[in-house]
């Protein structure tokens, strides 16, 4: 299986796994860690998400041409 197969979004959603063992960390470890853990998790997954969604195709100049 080639990762051309997977759409990005199946892809984020897979990567929103990782929550798992960093609620894991902050129950059995330290809160504020685990805390800040998960910010930095919810974080990378907001910019997987706006680095795969699609971009709106800008074919009008404004300049004049040269």
């Amino acid at each position: 299986m080639s990762s051309d197969s997977i759409s990005p979004r199946i892809a984020v959603a897979v990567g929103m796994l990782a929550l798992i063992p960093v609620a894991w960390y902050g129950v059995a470890s330290s809160g504020t860690a685990g805390i800040f853990s998960a910010i930095n998790v919810l974080i990378m997954i907001a910019a997987l998400l706006i680095a795969t969604s699609p971009v709106e195709d800008s074919t009008q100049h404004n300049g004049a041409a040269s």
